[in-house]
């Protein structure tokens, strides 16, 4: 039987340790019949490079810093150099704000923006750059934690992720004219490298199992990894500007 991205070419971002939900998005993609190219750049790159490894197909890798101009915009040419003349779909699994971004009140402007820049602007910037090779029946997707809350700890990314979650609703208006849908998955905390960086972000693994009416395992990066698989297949052809929850029914409960 056929996997259900059978013969698509998807390109995935984010991929850092094994814990990464995109190292499992690429390893589902691929088990799924997909062909797979990764990104990673600077000193993290040779990291992605070990990691990639590990996936049933050592895949493709290219430069890509989402806040850098000259990599977004040689990005396509860097796809074809590698056998990539089209994609089918695109994940962004990227983040990052410095420390001074978990203090809401004493942050400052430049942590704010670059909490801004890097988790949310950056998603219009991977669409535009990958747009030249995306075609009818495309898909974007990426990955939120649900920002409709004002999270302990969480502040200036909290803030990052709702305009994040505001992105993916304008893209999904502008992309939509070229058959492209655009829509994010909202996991529940796993334990990856970026939650990590987190400072207190144990109190979310503290409490989330016994909130979640289906529990809620933070070492399993898995049922947020089929998500977004699924939404790069063919399943969901008339669904954009989506947020899907997979976070264990936590976002449906009352506190």
């Amino acid at each position: 039987m056929a996997g259900i991205v059978e013969g698509k070419k998807l390109l995935i971002t984010g991929i850092t340790m094994e814990s990464s939900i995109a190292f499992h998005v690429a390893r589902i993609a691929q088990e799924q019949g997909a062909e797979v190219v990764i990104s990673s750049f600077g000193r993290v790159m040779r990291i992605t490079q070990t990691i990639s490894k590990r996936l049933p197909v050592t895949p493709e890798l290219v430069q890509l810093d989402v806040t850098d101009d000259d990599d977004l915009s040689s990005l396509a040419d860097r796809l074809r150099a590698v056998g990539f003349d089209s994609l089918d779909g695109v994940l962004h699994s990227i983040g990052f704000a410095p420390p001074g971004a978990f203090n809401f009140m004493e942050g400052t402007w430049e942590d704010a923006s670059t909490a801004l820049h890097a988790s949310a602007y950056s998603l219009k910037s991977l669409a535009t750059a990958a747009l030249p090779l995306m075609t009818s029946g495309s898909s974007l997707v990426g990955l939120t934690f649900d920002a409709k809350f004002a999270w302990p700890v969480y502040d200036w990314m909290g803030v990052a992720k709702a305009a994040f979650e505001s992105t993916n609703r304008y893209l999904a208006r502008d992309l939509g004219a070229h058959g492209i849908r655009s829509n994010l998955v909202a996991a529940g905390p796993i334990r990856t490298t970026a939650a990590k960086s987190i400072p207190g972000f144990e109190q979310f693994e503290r409490v989330w199992g016994d909130r979640a009416p289906l529990g809620w395992d933070i070492t399993d990066p898995t049922p947020a990894a089929r998500a977004c698989v699924a939404l790069m297949s063919g399943w969901f052809p008339a669904t954009t500007g989506e947020i899907v929850h997979v976070d264990g029914g936590v976002h449906a409960m009352g506190q």
